[in-house]
């Protein structure tokens, strides 16, 4: 069932968990320098107590939270339409768009979606090639996924091997999608410590691929520590085949075996140590980038794509745990970073937990040139409350592209699909909202909107455990953004929406 839900009162989650120290164990058992997004093993299950099941259930009763699956929303998101999962069954990650086509990936591979009738999506490929995250970008005739797992080769029929083994393979991998229906396997890339991420620089005869990667360790051959640094892939267009690493740029300095950037624990407890970036986003037309780096956040010029350079370096010790994702704003005045508390595998959007942890930071830069500076304005955060059982954070989102606003659209695991404005960076707001209630009311699971995009009049969800969604904004104050549209998405690679 499907309503609009009046939210009439606040809700205060959170409270018997914290009072059985239930949130406390799992912000500790599960940091976010462990595991930053689910990893190979199944999605996060675990049982919670009979207090916590007996508060969802009356939460419940009273309206306070969605039934277990059920759909509400605000007056202004219309649900147009679901794509479950089909034969590829494992955890949906993040999306690229391009033309009349969605490219969703998987920690199985990907799939490829029609959207041309963003009202019934037509699903046009399947391709398996297993690999933990999958994050996925198009450019042209070119598709690239990660692959963050140890792997026994490069090929799509690999397993999973230790990483302790030299001949294990992680990195990027490289297809033609010319054909949309079959998809070709042109080429590999093995990066050190795999290829979480990754953010697409595109020139005309080449693209440029950021590799973001972390959490080097001695025992393993080709995840080395200090590791403070990203790795840089040159890809010739006409020529895939021939992609390879051109640069591994210490973005980190520091002596030591450790190199630079945050300590983390036990120097600045709670907060993840920077061993490398999780996730980069770039403004080509500024030659800006912008990378949340676990115990960092970063602003650096990309004038030189081989030779990227750092302008400004921040930390918050007392509220970010993992610095996980980046957007700007389109003047590129301003930047949102999100904190992924408990590394996508806990329930943080509750009382317990407050407004300020696993939210976004708004930065303002100010200055010119090699002279700006990230400024910190404030925090944002859903306050709609969410059950002890329902893994929830700030994750994936994207602008909707207003001249003259920054607004935008953002992913919450379970904490479904946020719209929110940050045109006055000390005042944000939420101004719409998709959610799904508990999927499961008697274990903490990890499930909800992965990555939540704006593209051409509409938003596209990968929801980890129900598929594809698609959602319809109707508000004046978005309304404009209709009527950009778009050749390709790649939100990681920021375009200039108003050129």
């Amino acid at each position: 069932m499907t309503l609009n839900h009046p939210r009439t009162r606040r809700r205060r989650l959170g409270v018997a968990a914290a009072c059985a120290g239930l949130l406390a164990t799992l912000l500790t058992a599960v940091p976010a320098a462990a595991t930053p997004d689910p990893g190979d093993g199944p999605a996060v299950e675990r049982e919670v107590s009979q207090g916590v099941q007996a508060e969802v259930a009356e939460a419940i009763a009273e309206g306070e939270i969605p039934g277990q699956d059920e759909i509400v929303h605000s007056a202004n998101i219309e649900h147009v339409v679901n794509v479950p999962k089909e034969a590829l069954k494992a955890t949906n990650s993040d999306l690229a768009f391009q033309g009349r086509y969605a490219f969703a990936g998987n920690y199985d591979g990907f799939r490829i979606f029609d959207i041309s009738n963003p009202k019934a999506p037509k699903s046009v490929a399947q391709v398996l090639c297993p690999g933990s995250q999958n994050d996925i970008s198009v450019s042209g005739n070119l598709l690239f996924l990660s692959t963050d797992s140890s792997r026994s080769d490069s090929s799509c029929n690999s397993t999973t091997q230790p990483a302790t083994e030299k001949s294990s393979w992680e990195g990027m991998k490289i297809f033609d999608i010319t054909d949309k229906a079959n998809p070709k396997y042109v080429a590999a890339v093995e990066t050190a410590c795999g290829s979480h991420t990754h953010t697409l620089v595109p020139e005309r005869k080449n693209v440029y691929v950021y590799v973001s990667s972390y959490s080097p360790n001695a025992a393993y051959p080709d995840c080395q520590p200090p590791h403070d640094g990203i790795s840089i892939i040159k890809v010739p267009r006409h020529a895939p085949e021939k992609a390879a690493i051109v640069n591994f740029p210490v973005l980190f300095p520091g002596e030591g075996p450790d190199g630079g950037g945050n300590p983390g624990g036990p120097t600045n407890p709670g907060v993840s140590k920077t061993t490398g970036c999780h996730d980069i986003t770039v403004l080509p037309e500024k030659d800006l980038a912008a990378g949340a780096c676990m115990g960092d956040g970063i602003l650096f010029s990309i004038k030189d794509p081989e030779n990227p350079k750092i302008i400004d370096q921040v930390q918050d010790n007392v509220n970010f745990a993992f610095w996980h994702s980046a957007t700007f704003n389109q003047k590129a005045n301003k930047v949102v970073f999100t904190d992924e508390l408990g590394g996508g595998g806990a329930a943080t959007c509750n009382a317990a937990t407050g407004p300020n942890r696993g939210a976004d930071g708004i930065y303002d830069i100010v200055g010119k040139g090699d002279h700006r500076k990230l400024v910190f304005r404030s925090y944002f955060k859903i306050d709609r409350h969410q059950a002890d059982v329902e893994v929830c954070v700030a994750h994936n989102g994207s602008l909707i592209p207003v001249r003259g606003k920054d607004i935008m659209v953002q992913a919450w695991y379970q904490g479904g699909v946020s719209v929110w404005d940050f045109t006055d960076s000390a005042h944000p707001k939420e101004i719409a909202y998709f959610e799904r209630g508990p999927v499961n009311t008697g274990q903490l699971t990890t499930a909800g909107s992965w990555s939540a995009y704006y593209y051409n009049g509409y938003i596209y969800s990968n929801d980890i455990a129900k598929g594809f969604d698609v959602l319809k904004l109707n508000d004046r104050r978005t309304d404009p953004a209709k009527y950009v549209r778009l050749r390709e998405l790649n939100v990681q690679t920021q375009p200039d929406y108003f050129d």
